[in-house]
């Protein structure tokens, strides 16, 4: 097990007892905070989010979709899509028009300014992904994935969306 670390004196505790933080929930919870900081930090060289370059994506890979099911896909509340989505069309990267069949629908497109961005985005994720895999071998990463797959089934399995896509 890894030293505990130190701040001004104090020390972090891996640790709780039997029926508090562990060490994995901690390794975890450290992760995802290290990832998550890591992660707005590439994108925020690019003019994005955490959150937009999943939306993005979504939209180059699905087409045009509605708001709703664009929340769907991406397993989040369609109040933090419309406010997702309201960044993106500021930023000239998504429009929303109105759908000829349903006018209370807004159907969401990327523009042209968004469509650039893919290379730009498949960069960050693949520095994210080196970054993350970094001293890994290949099998290591295969086995990675593998156990964080029963570990996330096993927190959280309604998070899970049917096609075991990550749906947070």
């Amino acid at each position: 097990m890894a030293e505990p670390m130190t701040v001004e004196g104090a020390v972090h505790p891996t640790a709780y007892g039997a029926e508090g933080l562990d060490g994995l929930s901690c390794m975890m919870a450290q992760t995802a905070r290290g990832h998550r900081v890591l992660l707005a930090a590439l994108l925020a060289e690019i003019d994005l989010y955490p959150g937009q370059d999943r939306a993005l994506s979504a939209l180059w890979e699905n087409g045009p979709q509605s708001q709703n099911a664009l929340a769907r896909i991406l397993g989040i509340d369609v109040s933090t899509m419309t406010k997702m989505l309201q960044r993106l069309e500021r930023s000239g990267f998504v429009s929303r028009s109105p759908c000829p069949a349903n006018r209370r629908i807004s159907i969401v497109s990327t523009t042209p300014a968004g469509d650039a961005l893919r290379p730009e985005v498949e960069r960050v994720a693949a520095e994210l992904h080196r970054r993350m895999t970094r001293g890994l071998t290949p099998e290591q990463v295969e086995t990675l994935l593998s156990l964080l797959d029963t570990v996330r089934e096993n927190v959280c399995p309604e998070a899970m969306s049917g096609d075991g896509s990550c749906a947070l």
